[in-house]
This record gives C-alpha cells, sequence and structure tokens, in this order.
C-alpha cells in the first residue's frame, strides 16, 4: 500500500501502526490468566509465555512460575499445571510433559504450530528442511525439535554457503525451507535468494511463514522511518520481532533505540527538533506504549499523529478446557489517539 507521506513539525511523535500485542501473544496471555482463574496458583510456564519483562512479571505476581526445565517442576497430586509458552515446545518435551502426567495447556501461537505441522509432513514424505531462524530462539528450537534428523538451521547467506559446502544435505531433488515467525521481511528474502542459488530445486512453504504480526509491524516501521530523526521501539531485548523493528529503522537511517519502558528513555537522544517515531514488539503492551508518550510529551513532543497501517482482524481460540464461557481471543484494533 502506498501511503501520503506523514508530515512533522519539529518535536513531534509518529505512533507507528500497527504495533503491539498480536493475536497470538493475546491468546497466549489469556491461556495463563484463565489457568489461573480455574485451577489457582501456582501454575508453571515453560519459558516465557511471551518475551516482556512487564507481562512476566505481573503474571508471576498472580502465581505463574516460569521454568526454563520440566525438571523444575515438581510432582503434584493430579498433575502440576503446565503451559507452553507462545514460542512452541519440541516433541521431546511434549512427551516428557506426558510422561509425567502434567495438565498441559499449550499456548504456542497457532502460526508457528502451523509451521510445526508443515516440519513434519515433510520428513514423514522423506523431505528434508532447512530453516532459516537465530540459533537458541525458543521458536527455533520448538521447531527443530519436531523432527530427530533431516533439518538443518541456517541464520544469514554465509551459513547457506557452509551447509552447501558441507554435503550434509542428503538428496538436493528433495528439499524445502521453513523459517522463523519473527524473522526481518528483508534479512529472510535474500537468506531465500541464497537458499534457491545453493539448493535450485528447493521447496518454499506453501503460505509464507513469517507472521502476518511481523510483517505489518515492520511496513508501519517503513512507512514512518524516512521522516523521523529517532525511532522508539517500545519492547524487551529479548524479543526477536522488537529487535528487527529496531533494525528495520536503523537500516532506513534512524537513531533507533529499544527501550523496556519510558524509564529507559534518555533525553539526550533527541536534541531540540528532532522528529521521533514510536513503536512496539508484538509482545509489548499498550500501556508501556502510552507511558512512553507521556514522558516525550513531558519533554515537549506533543502533537502526535498515527501511521495508516494495515488493519488487522485475527481470532485464536483458547486450548480445550479453557474455552467455556470463553470467546475467542481477537486481535482487531485501529487505535485511535
Amino acid at each position: 500500500m502506498n501511503a501520503a507521506p506523514v508530515t512533522f513539525q519539529p518535536k513531534s511523535v509518529i505512533l507507528a501502526n500497527p504495533r503491539g500485542f498480536c493475536a497470538g501473544v493475546d491468546r497466549a496471555i489469556a491461556i495463563v490468566e484463565r489457568a489461573l482463574e480455574k485451577f489457582g496458583a501456582p501454575i508453571y510456564v515453560r519459558h516465557e509465555v511471551v518475551h516482556n519483562k512487564h507481562v512476566v512479571d505481573d503474571l508471576k505476581a498472580r502465581g505463574a512460575i516460569f521454568v526454563e526445565e520440566l525438571k523444575d517442576i515438581p510432582d503434584l497430586p493430579g498433575g502440576a499445571v503446565v503451559i507452553y509458552s507462545a514460542h512452541g515446545v519440541s516433541k521431546a518435551l511434549q512427551a516428557e510433559a506426558a510422561e509425567r502426567k502434567f495438565r498441559v495447556f499449550d499456548a504456542t501461537c497457532p502460526l508457528v504450530t502451523k509451521v510445526h505441522v508443515e516440519v513434519a509432513k515433510l520428513r514423514r514424505d522423506g523431505v528434508e528442511i532447512i530453516m532459516i531462524g537465530h540459533e537458541g530462539h525458543p521458536e527455533v528450537e520448538g521447531t527443530m525439535g519436531q523432527a530427530t534428523e533431516g533439518i538443518y538451521l541456517v541464520e544469514d547467506e554465509a551459513d547457506v554457503q557452509q551447509l552447501a559446502a558441507s554435503g550434509k544435505v542428503r538428496d538436493p531433488s528433495k528439499l524445502a525451507f521453513v523459517t522463523q515467525t519473527t524473522l526481518s521481511v528483508d534479512d529472510t528474502a535474500r537468506v531465500v535468494e541464497a537458499l534457491k542459488v545453493a539448493f535450485p530445486a528447493i521447496r518454499p512453504p506453501r503460505k509464507d511463514d513469517i507472521c502476518y504480526a511481523t510483517t505489518n509491524r515492520q511496513n508501519a516501521v517503513k512507512q514512518i522511518a524516512p521522516d523521523v530523526d529517532v525511532f522508539i521501539v517500545v519492547g524487551s531485548k529479548a524479543s526477536s520481532n522488537a529487535n528487527r523493528l529496531r533494525e528495520v529503522a536503523e537500516r532506513l537511517g534512524d537513531r533507533a533505540y529499544l527501550v523496556d519502558d519510558e524509564n529507559e528513555l534518555d533525553q539526550m537522544w533527541f536534541g531540540t527538533h528532532a522528529k521521533v517515531g514510536v513503536t512496539a514488539g508484538a509482545s509489548t503492551p499498550e500501556h508501556l506504549v502510552a507511558a512512553v508518550l507521556a514522558r516525550l510529551a513531558e519533554w515537549g513532543f506533543d502533537g502526535v499523529q498515527l501511521g495508516t497501517g494495515e488493519s488487522e482482524q485475527v481470532s485464536f481460540r483458547l486450548p480445550h478446557g479453557l474455552d467455556a464461557d470463553i470467546k475467542p481471543v481477537s486481535y482487531a484494533r485501529d487505535t485511535e489517539l
């Protein structure tokens, strides 16, 4: 979509739209909240349910206990209530949870689950897989863990060249790729081109794996970035999609900063006539954005304008056992100032 350029006055702010929570994050948080309501504390969450410090701290205060390993969960009468994070988990972890008879509720984003299903089907068909993603990210670990062999991780073009030279891929004519859902759209396109050169027969996903929310938020930053001096991304350092938003702004020439909240802002970043863009990662609550805008207003940055972007209307159901009398979690917002 070619929107009309936004005009600014000095010390003005434009707010990216869309930004903040996506449907998968809404759903994951609602699963933890509903489990606490239904079963009471404690409930156990494998990894941070979403990558935002404020969200996690709030849920901790309400009785959620976050663990990295299932061995850290005690054996309780009737089985501990366990929730998988929005990033997904491996088949081995699922098997471990079943063996210990945990009462599991899966908060994996349905768009991540789609990639898991695709990986499993490809391996059943004897197709090897190359995953584009960041090593060590929990979503990558969960997706790679859907197969016991025949899946390889690459992060950039150099990794593609190294894999091609290694001879690890047994049959390049039976090869496909999938991606982490929160990657940079532009970076991923370059890696895909490198894969096509190295492995001409490689199959793409039936539908792009980078999720709608990631794409829309990056596009919203691209719309604004050429016309501002400084870009503020509200989100946690652990959030892949928030880091990608900062990178997008930087590549378009802005000084870009990733902050957890208004207390991490530095007035020295802005100067006397700066024009400021503001957005938020897909795991960031809107009240944190409002607090950043309030701090900027204290420093004389007012007259906030709203960027034009894609309208998002997506609904994801809660898992069976938590969905009684609960409507589907829905993300549908055209923000008004």
